[in-house]
């Protein structure tokens, strides 16, 4: 990856997120589907400010999907879960979501 902002595409908000980052630090993204764990965590490091313990990722497969007879699929896209160090405060982008 060349630039920091083209690895983290934006943060996922939905009920399974919600939950973990409540009850730990752990922060949730949709990232490129070419970043590495190490593309995220240094991204989020310099990004946000927080330093990272750990990464998971995961490649979430694209749906089909039809209208009518014809039939297509989106894209596959990665997700990455971003725990972040003891002490560590949650990033303002995800205050009040």
């Amino acid at each position: 990856m060349n630039r920091l902002t083209d690895v983290i595409r934006r943060p996922l908000v939905t009920e399974k997120t919600t939950v973990a980052r409540e009850s730990s630090t752990v922060v949730v993204f949709e990232v490129a589907k070419d970043a590495t764990k190490i593309d995220v965590k240094r991204a989020v490091e310099t990004l946000l400010g927080a330093k990272v313990e750990s990464v998971r990722t995961s490649i979430a497969h694209g749906k089909f999907k039809r209208q009518g007879r014809f039939v297509g699929q989106r894209s596959d896209w990665k997700k990455a879960w971003v725990r972040l160090k003891a002490g560590e405060k949650v990033p303002e982008i995800f205050e009040g979501v």
